[in-house]
């Protein structure tokens, strides 16, 4: 205590009795890091006194009683916000006080991809740059229960968007707000459905929200994509569409679809089962939720890709066949859509 006193008191003197250019250089000096960076966590409920101690655990060459008498002095020191911090060589007591009181914790960025699986969530997220893992070898069921949705399945739960965290913050944190931006966005595109749309409840809006991501090469032709399905529903027509086969697969899928996986069932499996599959692909974005919920106006029932990213629609088999052959037998090179394999022959 009496450390910290003349501390405060050699500071306080150093400004009042004319020595203001020495506290003004101290405090504007950088102060001396072991490393180029140094991370620093001030867990809360840390005191101003703590935090200056926490400072010089790091290794950082500065007296914790005199930073604390800086801290006091600038009147600022109850505005320090607990948090992890990366502090970099040349900061000094000014700047370090400023990016503490400010808040500005050191933070990383995960990018979660439009039309991944989970299974390419968890490896993102384990890879990601000082994002703690606390789900390493958890069941996905495990994990869904730890994020307060037992027995539900974790497949397109998950919003996908770029977020920012602290260093040190944990996958089922991150996952969490993930979730619930979903829950969020889902509920948003089910309020503003259609009204005569063939889907009962938001969870089958999400399915096949998650089959338009998949299907979709452009942007612009979502609704068209979902209108197609759409129809299909209404009608009682299979929906056979490759990316829910490819998915029933699983990690047995090499990269080719073949005629036998076609014929193989498995409840993904929309050329072998009617109706929608029992749950998404994969994680949709708000373009997808939204041509989900809100499809173009159309009677096309079939779509071919062009080539070029974009797709050719019909509502009839006659028109369908003409625009695979000339798109896909006619010298193009791009996959069929969907209902080629066994309608467009």
């Amino acid at each position: 205590m009496r450390r910290f006193f003349l501390s405060l008191f050699l500071l306080c003197a150093l400004v009042v009795l004319g020595g203001g250019a020495a506290a003004l250089w101290w405090v504007n000096h950088p102060l001396k890091l072991p490393a180029p960076s140094v991370d620093l966590s001030i867990e809360p409920g840390t005191t101003p006194r703590g935090t200056a101690k926490a400072v010089a655990d790091t290794g950082t060459d500065v007296p914790p009683q005199l930073l604390y008498a800086w801290f006091r002095f600038s009147g600022q020191d109850r505005q320090i916000r607990a948090g992890s911090y990366e502090l970099e060589r040349g900061i000094t007591p000014r700047e370090l006080l400023n990016v503490l009181v400010r808040g500005e914790e050191a933070t990383r960025s995960v990018v979660l991809v439009e039309g991944w699986n989970f299974r390419q969530v968890r490896a993102a997220l384990a890879k990601a740059d000082q994002l703690k893992s606390d789900t390493v070898g958890e069941s996905d069921e495990a994990l869904m229960a730890r994020l307060g949705k037992p027995g539900l399945l974790p497949e397109g739960r998950f919003f996908p968007d770029t977020y920012t965290y602290s260093k040190g913050s944990t996958d089922v944190a991150l996952l969490q707000r993930a979730m619930r931006a979903m829950d969020k966005k889902l509920d948003a595109a089910w309020a503003a459905r259609a009204a005569d749309l063939p889907l009962k409840s938001a969870e089958e809006a999400l399915i096949l929200a998650s089959i338009v991501e998949k299907e979709t090469g452009k942007a612009n032709d979502r609704p068209e994509v979902a209108a197609v399905f759409v129809n299909r529903l209404r009608i009682g027509m299979p929906l056979q569409t490759d990316p829910t086969v490819i998915y029933g697969l699983g990690p047995a899928f090499d990269g080719n679809l073949r005629k036998k996986d076609l014929q193989t069932d498995t409840p993904w499996n929309t050329y072998t089962r009617g109706g929608l599959p029992p749950t998404p692909i994969a994680m949709p974005g708000k373009a997808a939720l939204l041509a989900a919920v809100q499809p173009a106006r159309s009677k096309a029932l079939y779509f071919v890709a062009r080539g070029d990213g974009t797709s050719q629609f019909s509502s009839s088999l006659d028109d369908h066949n003409r625009a695979v052959n000339r798109y896909q037998r006619g010298g193009g090179s791009a996959a069929t859509d969907s209902n080629i394999r066994s309608l467009g022959q």
